[in-house]
């Protein structure tokens, strides 16, 4: 009932039928969803019985079993009533009451009882259906333990999770969910975190790695610090935005909520102008005029356009939440929907973001360890991916860091500082050119030029000298491609994603390997974030004089540099973010994993969302109007439409987009696609391998 719907979509931190303090008393569990449907059906059987009766042998019993099948559902009706106008608020309750008792009082006290069957039956079954979906959601509650076993007083003592502070050391056993956000102090272990992120495959973790509150430590015993109090972890954090999320309303939404009354009393007041003009300008019999205005009241009242889009908004949020999807609120799926091409980071998003230093190739007669060494000591209080490969091969052969002074960042180039009087510099070919020996330097722009066609990384380290005694060495390091890559953007094609534009910072040689291996439709590289941005923005011109619905562009990123590229889209997607403070706020939809073919499918998940809206919307209008018109010019021809059908059309289009919505929490997840193949290039597209391949001009 409408009363009982605005509370399910505004009142979403208990379950229906319960307070905060507790259970409900006796009285209250009369009125719970489920008690509501057994009385419906209850009431429905009488019905029923009295319709079989009245045509065989017991017309006083059918009387009787009318009489009280409608006593039931007026309890139901006329409490939610009251409490409408309790609220003075004049909505469908009152309506579906007034047309049931006017029903009765002209002699048809069958159809009043067959109105508020269906009537409590459909509200019974729209606050359970309701629920299921909110349930998708408030699962994650109970991801939190009841006690953590925690260093306190010299000993291991159980305490609640909330009271944990940053610093404190914690014990994690085998099969039990980790309380609060921390990093692995001792131990090794399989991490479950398929009930926060999605992930079917448990994570291996080891001293100095992430755990997040509400995963689940699989194989052996864990010893941790706490980061983040219970109330700031990543878990909080996502349930404070999808509690956000569902409490949003869509654009149509608010027109909705904001006409859904004026509209009840307009409807009211057009019955009565109906039976008024049938009776005095028509001349009808008085009860025929009643009967045809108490019909129009019913099939006029809103109840399924009102409940059109939080059901679709709520199913679609709680069906991604259950995927490792975080939608946050109705206007971002709308948003997600529409989307007809993206932009992508190629570093941490198409590729891991970790790299790894597989070789140092020292240049002619240049000491490669030693270089390595200053390298290292160089990135020593860096926090750049590639800062930590160079310091982690140093320690794998056995260097420690050689201390480099004046140590400073050179944006776009690299690093440059002294050791012992000599400079040194670190990064891209043209900042350390001038340190390479002349008749070296064409053997080293070679060798770059092949690991970069390779798709790898090429960072040179080079020390100064006088008279040609300079010293270089490329570091070699790869940041292999993630498996899902090729998988996300065959997907994307298929959906009709064009064009997919790969930007990075990375030189031009190595993105058009990894642009040509993908199968991205443009790429652009060597690009500051803030370029990143006005690339974004020229392709979302392009895109708006696209014709179609299909015209807005989504950037997809990692969330750790690319808030501003996130915020500028029409829609910004940040991928493995669970752990990102910045991806959680400036992303409009976040993948709480790193499977890259969760994209596709929030997609997919978004347009059928849409799709279904759109239905709904358009059923409830048409059984509206429809029905109005046909009771209308039924009533002046002599085939007035009986108000069981009224009722019938009414209540059954209220199911149907119940159910309809429903739908997607059964929608298939990414586990149902076919598995991506590691480094695949996608099938060959209706475009020429020259178009999909072809950089942007800058």
């Amino acid at each position: 009932m409408s009363g009982d719907r605005a509370k399910q979509i505004d009142e979403m931190e208990h379950p229906s039928g319960a307070s905060a303090e507790g259970s409900p008393g006796r009285f209250e569990a009369l009125f719970a969803p489920r008690a509501r449907l057994n009385a419906s059906l209850g009431a429905g059987a009488l019905l029923a019985l009295g319709f079989i009766f009245e045509s065989g042998f017991e017309a006083s019993w059918a009387e009787w079993l009318v009489w009280i099948s409608l006593g039931i559902g007026m309890v139901y009706g006329l409490r939610a009533a009251l409490e409408s106008l309790l609220e003075r608020s004049f909505d469908i309750d009152v309506l579906m009451v007034v047309g049931a008792g006017l029903a009765a009082g002209v002699g048809h006290p069958e159809e009043g009882a067959l109105l508020l069957f269906l009537f409590v039956l459909a509200g019974a079954m729209e606050e359970l259906a309701t629920e299921r979906a909110r349930r998708e959601v408030e699962a994650l509650h109970s991801l939190m333990p009841g006690e953590a076993l925690v260093w306190r007083h010299e000993d291991w003592v159980e305490a609640d999770p909330h009271s944990l502070e940053p610093g404190e050391r914690i014990r994690i056993r085998p099969g039990e969910i980790i309380p609060a956000d921390s990093e692995v102090t001792q131990g090794q272990s399989a991490i479950d975190q398929s009930t926060l992120t999605g992930e079917s495959m448990p994570r291996e973790v080891e001293p100095g790695e992430q755990l997040f509150a509400g995963t689940i430590n699989m194989s052996s015993a864990l010893e941790a610090t706490v980061q983040r109090p219970a109330s700031e972890s990543s878990l909080q954090r996502v349930l404070n935005l999808v509690m956000e999320a569902r409490q949003q309303r869509e654009p149509i939404q608010r027109i909705i909520d904001r006409v859904s009354q004026p509209y009840a009393v307009s409807v009211m007041l057009a019955s009565l102008a109906v039976m008024l003009a049938w009776w005095l300008l028509f001349r009808d019999p008085f009860v025929e005029a009643m009967y045809v205005a108490i019909t129009l009241l019913i099939v006029m009242s809103p109840c399924a356009l009102i409940i059109a889009t939080p059901t679709v908004t709520l199913a679609a949020i709680g069906r991604a939440a259950r995927g490792g999807v975080l939608f946050k609120g109705g206007q971002s799926i709308e948003r997600l929907s529409r989307v007809g091409a993206a932009c992508m980071d190629k570093t941490g998003t198409l590729t891991f973001g970790h790299p790894a230093l597989l070789q140092a190739h020292p240049v002619g007669w240049s000491d490669g360890r030693a270089l390595l060494g200053l390298a290292a000591g160089m990135e020593a209080d860096s926090t750049h991916p590639i800062a930590k490969a160079v310091i982690d091969a140093a320690e794998r052969r056995g260097l420690e860091p050689t201390k480099v002074s004046d140590v400073r960042n050179i944006p776009g180039r690299g690093l440059e500082g002294v050791h012992e009087g000599v400079p040194i510099r670190l990064g891209s070919y043209a900042h350390v050119e001038e340190f390479i020996p002349v008749c070296l330097r064409s053997r080293t722009r070679e060798v770059l030029e092949r690991i970069q066609r390779r798709g790898q990384i090429g960072v040179v380290v080079a020390r100064g000298g006088a008279h040609e005694s300079g010293e270089a060495t490329i570091l070699i390091m790869s940041d292999p491609v993630r498996p899902a890559a090729a998988s996300m953007i065959e997907q994307l094609h298929t959906l009709g994603v064009r064009p997919i534009l790969m930007l990075t910072g990375d030189n031009s040689r190595t993105a058009e390997t990894v642009a040509e291996r993908l199968g991205v439709d443009e790429w652009d590289a060597e690009l500051f974030p803030e370029q990143k941005v006005e690339r974004l923005r020229e392709l979302k011109e392009r895109m708006s004089a696209r014709p179609g619905r299909h015209t807005g562009v989504a950037f997809i990123g990692d969330g750790v540099n690319d808030a501003p590229a996130l915020a500028a889209a029409d829609v910004g997607v940040a991928i493995g973010s669970i752990g990102s403070d910045a991806a959680l706020e400036s992303a409009d939809i976040v993948l709480l994993n790193d499977d890259l073919r969760t994209v596709p499918w929030a997609l997919r998940l978004a347009r059928r969302a849409r799709s279904i809206l759109r239905f709904n919307i358009f059923l409830a209008m048409s059984v509206i109007i429809g029905m109005g018109i046909a009771v209308l010019i039924g009533s002046r021809i002599g085939h007035p439409v009986p108000l069981s059908i009224g009722v019938l059309a009414h209540e059954g289009g209220t199911v149907f987009v119940v159910l309809n919505a429903l739908r997607l929490l059964w929608m298939r997840g990414v586990e149902g696609d076919a598995p991506a193949k590691p480094d695949a290039a996608p099938r060959a597209q209706s475009q020429s391998p020259t178009q999909a391949r072809t950089p942007v001009a800058a």
